[in-house]
């Protein structure tokens, strides 16, 4: 049984990559993340000493506490934050917890650097159709929730990564890490990189994204149907984050699709909403 007011690391990850999944704050303390330093997916980092400055950001969230072993450090947050009018829990058995159940940890060490305000920078060329959108949504939903993407020419993506301390993607050029992989495109590649592959429906998705964006809807049916949904979208938008942000629906549809309703039928009934008082036919 978890403690009071915790959450096991089975119901986190279950929750983590959907839009409204808890923000995840990891408050281990220097020498104890320096022991394994690895991030429960989508979590920040921050100061447990510094909580009183920084719970007012997490006012409406729901949030879930990190320390290492899920005890005083996580507890005494996660009570701060509930103090503060905030939904907040530990996680149960801390980041050990998480590891010993064998669940995906993103490695800081493939991390790029964070800014001033502690998000990471990212720079792709602009006018996206299927990996510049399935990337950023990968980023924000398993990474960094608060990634920046910068959208620039594509003549223009390796200065602006230089000058303005982004990292650039899905782009050719000299020591460019998170781009084409061979047959692999660059939603595959940070999958694997960030250490996420233990996420199955991301490993069904990643399948569906290649085979978009690589010329190859043989790979699966719906990778034909993402194309369209992609082209369609850079269509309707002429503003780049607005596109982004309306593809950002279609890979949250796609990812519950791969991990809770691949067999599953247009006709099925199974989570159709009630209506009170009434029987649905």
């Amino acid at each position: 049984m978890p403690a009071i007011n915790a959450i096991t690391p089975e119901k986190l990850a279950r929750l983590i990559g959907l839009p409204r999944a808890p923000a995840i704050i990891d408050i281990q303390t220097d020498e104890d993340f320096a022991a394994d330093p690895r991030l429960v997916p989508g979590a920040v980092r921050r100061r447990h000493s510094d909580v009183t400055a920084w719970a007012a950001r997490y006012a409406g969230r729901n949030v879930a506490v990190v320390c290492q072993k899920g005890q005083k450090l996580s507890e005494g947050v996660a009570a701060w934050l509930r103090h503060e009018g905030i939904a907040a829990e530990s996680l149960d058995g801390g980041a050990l917890g998480w590891a010993a159940a064998g669940l995906p940890m993103v490695p800081e060490t493939v991390l790029p650097p964070r800014d001033a305000q502690g998000r990471t920078v990212w720079v792709t060329r602009a006018r996206p159709k299927v990996d510049r959108i399935a990337c950023p949504w990968l980023i924000r939903r398993f990474v960094d929730p608060n990634a920046v993407v910068l959208f620039v020419s594509a003549a223009e993506v390796l200065g602006v990564a230089e000058r303005f301390d982004a990292t650039p993607f899905d782009v050719e050029g000299d020591g460019v890490v998170w781009s084409h992989d061979g047959e692999r495109c660059t939603f595959d590649v940070m999958v694997d990189r960030f250490g996420l592959t233990g996420f199955p429906a991301l490993a069904h998705l990643a399948v569906i994204v290649r085979g978009a964006d690589t010329g190859r809807p043989d790979l699966v049916p719906e990778a034909a149907g993402l194309v369209a949904l992609s082209l369609g979208l850079s269509r309707m938008f002429s503003d780049d984050l607005a596109q982004l942000d309306a593809g950002m629906l279609i890979y949250d549809a796609l990812y519950r699709w791969c991990r809770d309703a691949t067999s599953e039928k247009h006709d099925w009934v199974s989570h159709q909403p009630k209506v009170r008082g009434k029987v649905p036919a």
